[in-house]
């Protein structure tokens, strides 16, 4: 019997570090030649396995997996007997197929208590802030009717940028907000309509209609800008940030100088802001399988860049 074998094998093993027969079986493992690159290796086929259920639509056959991931349907079965144990896949006793089990939700919980989304995102903002010599911030919901930033970083612009971190900023006259409200259901947006949608500029959207229309586009686009709308002197894009559930839970954003941040820059800086809120959401556990039914789509297909350049036209600039 291979090393392997050794680890994933028989109906009465349970791996509890804890009590001393555990341990008996582990260090036996450990004397089998190789040991130690075997249980690596069957640990890195466990996580591949989940990994494939969790791509799969709702369940897989041990068929379907051992042909995903090129192992022999022995190894498969060994290895779901064992995640099963440990409540991480369950099968279905009519079909046979099995699927993810109550056992990931838990740690998916557990892990999403512990994620900083501020730390996840500072090396993509900071990336962001030169590449795109402007400055950056990521923003939120504030779970009533602003959008706030808590987290900016200045790119290496002279310009000044002032400092809105933490500061509650209405979401229909920017461009962070607009991406946050194009994620809620139609019957919030309106909520927050209804409570005023202050006029800040002539370019400012000030009529309900015209931000649904507005909400429309951006989730067609996968993105927003606000050219103005909030002051005359600065302009932005932002673009969204989904968690593992595809679910829009911030924004990325890249601001300036109306001056620079024009027609001929615009495309660029939403290009390079879609390519952080991409590697920010793939770190939240984003694979772009999953997404919310309301929420906007987070990523632009490749095959849309064309039409995304002609989106931003020069139009969107004349006052």
């Amino acid at each position: 019997m291979k090393a392997e074998e050794i680890i994933t094998s028989g109906p009465d093993v349970e791996f509890d570090p804890g009590t001393a027969s555990d341990r008996a079986f582990r260090d036996s493992a450990m004397l089998v030649p190789g040991g130690d690159d075997a249980a690596v290796r069957s640990v890195d086929r466990a996580a591949a396995l989940l990994v494939s259920l969790g791509d799969a639509d709702g369940a897989a056959s041990v068929t379907d997996l051992s042909h995903a991931l090129d192992l022999h349907k022995s190894t498969v079965s060994r290895l779901l007997s064992t995640l099963e144990r440990r409540g991480l896949v369950e099968q279905d006793r009519e079909t046979g197929h099995f699927r993810l089990g109550v056992g990931i939700i838990r740690l998916a919980q557990s892990a999403e208590r512990t994620l900083d989304l501020r730390t996840i995102a500072q090396s993509e903002l900071e990336q962001l802030a030169k590449r795109s010599h402007e400055t950056v911030s990521l923003e939120v919901f504030d779970g009533v009717g602003a959008s706030v930033a808590i987290c900016q970083i200045d790119g290496p612009n002279l310009t000044p940028m002032p400092d809105i971190t933490g500061r509650p900023v209405a979401m229909h006259a920017i461009a962070a907000g607009k991406v946050l409200l194009a994620s809620l259901p139609e019957r919030t947006v309106l909520a927050i309509a209804r409570r005023g949608l202050v006029q800040y500029t002539s370019r400012t959207i000030t009529d309900p209609r015209a931000l649904l229309e507005e909400l429309a586009l951006v989730r067609r686009r996968g993105y927003a800008v606000a050219i103005g709308e909030w002051d005359e002197r600065l302009s932005a894009a932002a673009v969204p940030v989904c968690d593992a559930r595809g679910s829009v839970i911030a924004t990325v954003v890249v601001w300036g100088a109306s001056a620079r941040v024009n027609a001929t820059q615009l495309p660029d800086l939403i290009t390079a802001a879609r390519d952080a809120a991409r590697g920010i959401s793939h770190k939240l556990g984003w694979s772009g399988a999953a997404q919310r039914r309301t929420g906007i789509v987070p990523v632009l297909k490749d095959e849309d860049e064309d039409e995304q350049e002609h989106e931003v036209s020069d139009d969107e600039f004349v006052s």
